[in-house]
Order: structure tokens, then C-alpha cells, then sequence
């Protein structure tokens, strides 16, 4: 046998190699994603902010690459503010609405639903993720219509009266609309149904990692059932509310196909952009105006943190 044969091949070695140096092991790893992730995302986001900077010259339609703040002036104009005002509004009501209804569903799911019956909440909660985004909301445009199953269901026990005097109420232009599909109510109850699965399932993970064993506590400690909820269940599930509402509200903050399908004319933050990028052509608006979601999402996920949201994600 020679010396050859009896010496590591290149491949021990560098197994070997690796095997002592854990942490370098894990860099190599880790860095053909983070640079994939450096040049796409944050690149990307990169180039967003610097388009933001130039400007569209009126004449020629082409774009001036010199800085300047025009832009970030034009989206502080009260028309401007107006939109990422009502985008803000709506995705406040619609994580606030996500959160309620989600919670007593997460609850029973983590608390009291077991083998079938767990896997059966889960299909449900999941299910409308298997059908596509575009069929889900234009789903709802139909039941929304004049003539949708709601509208016929409101007539049908003799309260259409009712929901023609909501939609017709000067004074709550947010409700307004010749029927639910073409007013904010549809917007609101269209992003909610597309966005509740995103709540419940960190709410629920976040419910079941509440111990047993601090119920038992607080109930052997005298605590009424309402008592032990208030200072024991939901503190510990807030994680859970804020990691959900992080996809509600940044979901709803960008998103322009819901608002474009079913709404009234007024436009939403995803619809400037689409309208500046396309319609008009003003890139640099449009970068400008992408930018208002990323700040409110920067300043929002700061806020989430504060509440554990990273932890139950």
C-alpha cells in the first residue's frame, strides 16, 4: 500500500476542515442566499429610493436624472396625504376586524380542538389559500353586487331599505356606494376575508404556547374565568396579535387589485403607484410614492417588536 492511498483525499480534508470551523461552514451557506437578497431585495429598494429622487420632465416625458425633493413636495400635497390617509385607515380597521374575529377561533383551536377536529380547523383556516388571489376577490365582487346573495338576503327579510339608507349617507362618505361592492364596507369586508387565515395562525401558535399550567394558577389562585383571560391568556397571545397584524396591515397597505376591483373611485396607496408608473408614466412619482408604505411598515414592525411580535412569528 503506498503513501498515496494511505493520505486523506481532498474531500476529507475539507470536511474536515469545515467540521472544526463551524462557524465558517455556516457562513458559506448562509451567503449565496444573502447576496441573492442583497442584489434583489435591497437592491431593489435601492434603486426605488434613488428614482424617488429624480424627476419627469414635462416636456419630453423622459426622466431628469438630477436630485431632487419635488417629488417628496407633491406627495405632501393634501390630495397625496389624503390617499395614504385612507390606505392607513383602512388597514388599521382591517387588522383591528382580522384581530377580533380571529381570536375566538384561534382560541378554540389551541385550547379545546383536538386530533380531527384541530386538523379540520386548519383545512378551513387554509383552504382559501389554495384557490387563486384573482378568484377570491372577484368571488366577492359577485356576492357584493346589487345583485349578490347579501343584497337579496337583506330583501328578502324585508331590511334592503336598511342597507340602501347606509349606502346612501352623505355624511359617511366611507360608506357610501349604490351597493356593498362599489363602498369601502365591501373593501373592508373583501380584505378581511383574503387577510383572516394570516391572523389566526400566529394567534393560534401563539395560545398554545400559553402554559396550562398558568390557568390552573390563576384559577386555584381564586381568579374568575374572565379575570384569568384579561391578566393571564391575553397578555401572553399580544405577540401572537401583533406578528398577525403584521401581515394584515402591510397586506392591505400595499395591495391595489382589491380597491381597483371593489370600492368606490377614490384611490388607495397601491393604486397611485400603479396609476403613476403606468397611466401617467411619472416614474419618480411612483418611487416616491412607494416609499410612504416602506416608512409606515418600518415605523409599524418598530412598534410590533416592542410586543414580541418577532418571536411568535
Amino acid at each position: 500500500m503506498t503513501a498515496a492511498t494511505l493520505a486523506p483525499s481532498f474531500t476529507s480534508r475539507l470536511s474536515t476542515y469545515f467540521y472544526l470551523r463551524p462557524n465558517l461552514l455556516l457562513a458559506v451557506f448562509l451567503l449565496p442566499p444573502l447576496l441573492w437578497l442583497g442584489v434583489v431585495y435591497l437592491g431593489s429598494l435601492f434603486a426605488l429610493l434613488a428614482q424617488s429622487f429624480f424627476q419627469l420632465d414635462d416636456f419630453t416625458g423622459q426622466v431628469v436624472y438630477e436630485p431632487t425633493l419635488d417629488n417628496y413636495g407633491r406627495l405632501l400635497s393634501a390630495v397625496n396625504l389624503s390617499i395614504i390617509g385612507r390606505t392607513l385607515g383602512m388597514a388599521t380597521v382591517v387588522t383591528i376586524i382580522s384581530g377580533i374575529i380571529a381570536f375566538p377561533i384561534a382560541y378554540y383551536m389551541a385550547r379545546y380542538a383536538t386530533g380531527k377536529t384541530k386538523a379540520l380547523f386548519y383545512v378551513a383556516v387554509m383552504l382559501p389559500l389554495w384557490s387563486n388571489y384573482l378568484v377570491r376577490v372577484y368571488s366577492w365582487r359577485l356576492i357584493l353586487a346589487k345583485e349578490g346573495v347579501i343584497h337579496w338576503a337583506f330583501n328578502e327579510l324585508g331590511l334592503g331599505w336598511l342597507l340602501d339608507w347606509i349606502l346612501s349617507q352623505e355624511y359617511l362618505p366611507a360608506l357610501q356606494g349604490s351597493s356593498l361592492s362599489t363602498s369601502y364596507i365591501g373593501t373592508c369586508i373583501t380584505f378581511v376575508y383574503i387577510w383572516l387565515p394570516y391572523m389566526i395562525l400566529p394567534l393560534q401558535a401563539a395560545l398554545e404556547r400559553v402554559p396550562r399550567s398558568f390557568i390552573e394558577a390563576s384559577s386555584d389562585l381564586g381568579a374568575k374565568p374572565s379575570q384569568t383571560f384579561r391578566k393571564v391568556i391575553f397578555p401572553l397571545a399580544i405577540p401572537g396579535v401583533a406578528a398577525g397584524s403584521i401581515f394584515t396591515f402591510s397586506l392591505t397597505l400595499g395591495d391595489y387589485i382589491i380597491p381597483q376591483l371593489i370600492g368606490s373611485s377614490r384611490p388607495f396607496i397601491g393604486q397611485a403607484v400603479y396609476q403613476f408608473q403606468g397611466t401617467a408614466g411619472d416614474i419618480p412619482m411612483a418611487a416616491a410614492f412607494a416609499m410612504a408604505p416602506i416608512i409606515i411598515m418600518a415605523v409599524y414592525l418598530s412598534i410590533a417588536k416592542r410586543f414580541g411580535a418577532f418571536d411568535a412569528l
